[in-house]
């Protein structure tokens, strides 16, 4: 697996391209900002895109989305209770800092479970809700893509609209089960690992 991060717009958002070493295809995770720089990006890599997934919708997380699914042609994925902040700029809070930001409906819903195979490499869907309500974590091949519910040594916020800690800290348990050595790549910071946010999250340190 090839993971190659992009640090987008004025929020610092961390898009990310996953591919298939062997095949080149690709997917665009969360692309905030900056479509042409995302662009440059794949063809310098000689990626294939084939989809768009959302972790979750909040403005700085979809600002690039409506220009790379019309360039590349390729469907957006997203959780369903996720969708009206995808396509609102209200909902999605971005109306709020004066950039109003929107996108056309999803082509497709990730569900609990569900199943997403990129070439030979094979991802699963985990509901993390809590910091939006349909926030989801890509898991697979030894790596977890966590949107905004985990960051190394922090988590996400849950004092926006739409928000609620109470689901978060669920989330955060779901997460807190997968294996040390999985890797977390959160939607802004640095990568890490579930290993060290067990140990060292001071906001984890309590979690049954």
């Amino acid at each position: 697996m090839l993971v190659f991060t992009i640090t987008v717009g004025p929020f610092f958002e961390n898009c990310f391209l996953v591919a298939d070493e062997k095949t080149k295809e690709a997917w665009i995770i969360d692309p905030g900002a900056e479509g042409n720089r995302i662009r440059s990006e794949i063809q310098r890599l000689g990626l294939k895109p084939s989809k768009i997934i959302l972790t979750h919708a909040h403005g700085d997380h979809i600002g690039a989305v409506e220009e790379l699914r019309q360039f590349y042609k390729i469907p957006v994925f997203i959780h369903e209770k996720d969708h009206p902040l995808l396509i609102s700029p209200e909902e999605n809070l971005s109306a709020a800092f004066g950039m109003p930001i929107s996108a056309g409906k999803a082509e497709e819903f990730l569900v609990e479970g569900g199943r997403l195979n990129l070439g030979e490499l094979n991802f699963e869907v985990i509901e993390t809700p809590g910091h939006t309500p349909g926030g989801i974590t890509l898991y697979g091949e030894k790596a977890a893509f966590t949107g905004d519910a985990l960051f190394a040594g922090s988590i996400g916020r849950y004092d926006f609209p739409h928000s609620d800690g109470e689901l978060l800290f669920q989330s955060l348990q779901k997460l807190m089960k997968l294996p040390d050595d999985t890797v977390v790549y959160s939607g802004h910071g640095p990568a890490t690992t579930i290993g060290r946010e067990r140990k060292m999250n001071p906001f984890l340190l309590d979690l049954d």
